[in-house]
């Protein structure tokens, strides 16, 4: 975001807005982060702020600040698209395509409003007036931070702010240990915890949650998991059944690949999830060094993120998803076997 932009929108938020702030579809902690973040420093300035998810997002992260406050998109879809109709901005935060936001891809594409993306994904579709784009940063929460820098608002991060940007930088780098993380991202997370944030407290709610029923299914994912020692490679498989047996809920199988990509010489690894009701499979890739996942998932798995992480899906059954992992792999095996870990 260009100065020129950061005037226009300082002008633009210079008197009450009706504003729309909108996640990507399965918001994680970072998109959860980001969006409660910012409604906190909007209502500041007396807009008018709706935080509309494309669906639900899970437990463990509904205990941030607002975040009972967001509009479920597919449970109250006639009162989102008129929130969407009648807003004056729309802030696209952690995603940069509309389709990001699954069912509410057309309400985005037919909203006349004036649009804001904040976001650290590659390839950005070009719609929004306002976007600032950044690859290279750890996260969207931490782009919040730098955008409220850019306002020259960062005197209004409450401990309510401060703790969301945290959370959602703390989960977007695996705990600070993925090479997004620099010594910038860290200075913006000790300048949130001198405004707030309590990092053991956040940790405490992100990651000690498990329940008997999630250990349970780890235990299934950990024994479905299978090692391709040629290409470096480990992937696990989850079927609906096995979802269904293990009273899975949204976010369970949050960080179940990484146990696939924490054994020695792998270098990649992939999680496959059955989606019945979407007749799909989801999956999330996961790397080490420079193999690139997000390439990978742009190329096979209709998906994209980022160069250590990404997700996508599968349209085929179960069976022929990993045969078609199988299939694949020896087109990468050159890249697999460069990485030096």
């Amino acid at each position: 975001m260009n100065e020129e932009q950061i005037l226009n929108l300082k002008k633009e938020l210079s008197s009450p807005k009706k504003i729309v702030i909108v996640p990507h579809k399965n918001p994680d902690g970072d998109a959860v982060g980001s969006v409660t973040a910012l409604y906190g420093y909007l209502i500041q300035s007396g807009h008018h702020v709706a935080m509309v998810s494309p669906n639900d997002f899970p437990l463990f992260l509904k205990w941030m600040e607002y975040s009972d406050l967001f509009i479920n998109y597919e449970q109250d879809q006639l009162k989102a698209d008129t929130l969407l109709q009648e807003a004056d901005l729309i802030f696209n935060l952690d995603h940069n395509a509309f389709h990001r936001a699954g069912m509410m891809e057309k309400a985005l594409e037919e909203a006349t409003s004036t649009f804001v993306m904040i976001d650290h994904h590659q390839q950005p579709d070009d719609f929004a007036t306002y976007m600032y784009s950044d690859t290279s940063m750890s996260s969207t929460c931490e782009m919040i931070y730098h955008f409220l820098d850019m306002m020259e608002d960062t005197d209004k991060i409450t401990p309510e702010m401060a703790t969301a940007m945290y959370t959602g930088i703390l989960t977007d780098t695996g705990s600070f240990k993925y090479k997004s993380t620099t010594s910038t991202t860290l200075r913006v997370a000790a300048h949130l915890v001198d405004n707030g944030a309590n990092s053991e407290d956040i940790n405490r709610k992100i990651y000690d949650v498990n329940t008997p029923s999630r250990m349970k299914l780890l235990g299934v994912a950990l024994s479905n998991l299978v090692i391709l020692e040629k290409y470096r490679t480990a992937y696990i498989t989850l079927s609906q059944k096995e979802l269904d047996d293990n009273n899975f809920r949204k976010g369970d199988t949050e960080g179940f690949v990484n146990y696939a990509l924490s054994l020695d010489g792998i270098v990649f690894a992939q999680i496959f999830i059955e989606k019945a009701s979407e007749s799909i499979i989801k999956t999330s890739l996961r790397s080490k060094g420079d193999f690139d996942v997000n390439k990978m998932a742009r190329e096979n798995w209709d998906g994209g993120g980022h160069q250590n992480a990404a997700g996508g899906k599968s349209e085929l059954s179960m069976e022929e998803t990993v045969n078609k992992l199988i299939s694949i792999l020896p087109t990468y095996e050159n890249e697999l076997h460069a990485v030096v870990i």
